[in-house]
């Protein structure tokens, strides 16, 4: 029967997609809804958000940043006013037409993104120089009707945090706005251990109404890209369809400058395609809802390994995430094999003989090493290991991304990547959209992001030929 647990679990190299449905519906992340598009996030999964939700929620706030609230819904004339936005996210409104039995005046979109109510009461609330900088962020659900969806990836409501500020000049929103995608790239690399490449996004694929996006970059186990967190320069496009001027020092009004920004659930998604293995989850330890399982081999002196266990539990539960298994209804072998597909970082493991020797066992999920340690070392051991394989499941990840970034100025050979290996692919190109555009319609990959990072280095375009200094990030993606 222990043999047989992970079967439950499709290959990941037979069949990715149905081996991530499989993790995430088996390790209770989240399971599918009766409405359509909708999950419903499961106690585990939520612990992870949670644990994200916090950290991210922290460096905000350090950064001068506070939380908010907005209403769920918006006047159709407001998301009207900006025509770029709306254009944008017109396919995937979702609309309240009736309340109760009786037919609205106004329809009501149902939150895509907020720019639009918070920008109307920006326009309310900003009206001097001294009412800036507004830095506000808040915590909710958005709704976009998507047509394919995917647990995490892509879903008709998902949860998020997404920030809006504004600002008095051009200079301080590009500061902002690039402070935000550093503080993105800090949480998803320090504490997810997932590497990423962050860069600017192409006119064609940056958000609806925005001056620029910004873009971290993430690369799935499958050779996808994933967006993994975006960081809007909104310029003053917003604050002129929503007339949110301030006085400023030289009497003048002016308009103020904005950005938005935003990561949601989808990390959770990424963490599984990343860090998974056929066994199931592997967790980063700093988000990992229980960071320690503790799975007593009871023998025939339960009651002193229970005791044991105990004891363990209050030495350790002031500093490390960590329960029991004391389930008596299963084997330790099974016991073993449902924590690793849950993905917890470390098992111990007590025994009677362990108890003779003063030690415990520990085991690694990310390499399955086991160790043997003093009793009186537990603490120092486990705090030391949690740290390496936080450290090591960030290199395992950034050595698949490295290995897989390919460069290329032949269109041929581009295709040859996109359909055999996937994977990024660096190439140069002109500027272009019609050059974009081809290779969208041509290959199904999109451009993902200009990297800050890349030295400037002169070749022809991928497409069309002509010299050009941009290397720009390729790939199928999510």
């Amino acid at each position: 029967m222990e043999n047989d647990f992970v079967k439950e679990i499709t290959s990941k190299t037979e069949d990715f997609s149905q081996w991530y449905v499989d993790v995430i519906l088996k390790t209770e992340l989240a399971d599918y809804s009766p409405v359509r598009g909708c999950m419903v996030i499961r106690p585990y999964g939520y612990a992870l958000w949670e644990n994200i939700q916090k950290l991210l929620d922290g460096r905000l706030k350090a950064t001068g940043h506070k939380n908010a609230y907005f209403p769920l819904f918006i006047p159709e004339s407001l998301l009207q006013k900006e025509s770029e936005h709306v254009e944008g996210f017109a396919p995937e409104v979702a609309w309240v037409t009736h309340g109760g039995d009786e037919e609205l005046a106004e329809r009501l979109a149902v939150r895509p993104t907020s720019e639009t109510i918070i920008c109307n009461m920006y326009s309310k609330w900003i009206k001097s120089w001294r009412d800036l900088p507004v830095l506000i962020n808040q915590w909710c659900n958005v709704v976009r009707w998507e047509k394919s969806t995917k647990p995490f990836l892509r879903t008709a409501e998902f949860l998020w945090q997404e920030g809006h500020t504004a600002h008095r000049t051009d200079t301080e929103a590009e500061e902002e706005t690039l402070r935000i995608l550093d503080i993105y790239q800090d949480l998803v690399e320090k504490d997810l251990s997932l590497p990423v490449i962050k860069g600017v996004k192409s006119e064609s694929e940056k958000f609806a109404g925005a001056l620029k996006t910004y873009t971290i970059e993430a690369l799935m186990g499958d050779g996808r890209a994933l967006q993994a967190g975006t960081s809007h320069n909104l310029g003053q496009h917003f604050a002129k369809a929503y007339d949110i001027t301030y006085l400023d020092t030289d009497g003048q009004l002016k308009y103020v400058w904005q950005t938005s920004w935003g990561v949601t659930t989808r990390l959770i998604g990424a963490i599984v395609m990343v860090h998974g293995d056929d066994r199931g989850l592997k967790l980063p330890p700093v988000i990992a809802p229980i960071q320690a399982i503790l799975v007593p081999i009871l023998g025939k002196q339960k009651e002193t390994v229970f005791a044991k266990a105990d004891e363990i539990l209050a030495q350790l539960k002031d500093d490390i995430r960590i329960e029991i298994d004391s389930r008596d209804e299963y084997t330790p072998g099974w016991k073993f094999n449902e924590w690793e597909m849950r993905g917890v970082p470390v098992r111990i493991e007590i025994g009677p003989k362990d108890i003779q020797k003063h030690q415990v066992v520990l085991v690694r999920r990310d390499t399955g090493e086991k160790y043997f340690v003093d009793e009186s070392e537990l603490l120092s051991r486990l705090k030391e290991l949690l740290d390496d394989i936080q450290n090591n499941m960030f290199l395992q990840a950034k050595k698949f991304m490295d290995d897989n970034i390919r460069e290329t100025d032949n269109f041929e050979e581009f295709r040859e990547i996109i359909e055999a290996k996937r994977g990024f692919i660096k190439s140069h190109w002109c500027g272009s959209p019609d050059c974009e555009k081809h290779i969208k319609e041509q290959t199904g990959a999109t451009l993902r992001c200009i990297p800050f990072s890349e030295e400037l280095n002169t070749g022809k375009c991928i497409i069309c030929g002509k010299e050009s200094n941009t290397t720009a990030y390729f790939a199928k993606s999510y």
